[in-house]
């Protein structure tokens, strides 16, 4: 699955050990899902949408 989590994280200057606690996952999971070798849970991708103010069809597409 794409998704936009590498640029909106580096929009604001985030690197993905700080994405990571703010979203109370591993940086392993971040760099994981922004290659694309893992899609987030439901719960997650929602709080990763709550977390950017977007959508989740903003942020991952199929």
């Amino acid at each position: 699955m794409k998704n936009r989590l590498k640029v909106l994280r580096a929009e604001r200057d985030w690197s993905q050990a700080d994405l990571a606690d703010r979203l109370e996952v591993s940086r392993q999971s971040v760099n994981a899902i922004e290659t694309g070798k893992y899609d987030p849970s439901l719960p997650l991708a929602f709080k990763i949408a709550a977390l950017f103010g977007m959508p989740i069809e903003a942020i991952f597409e199929s």
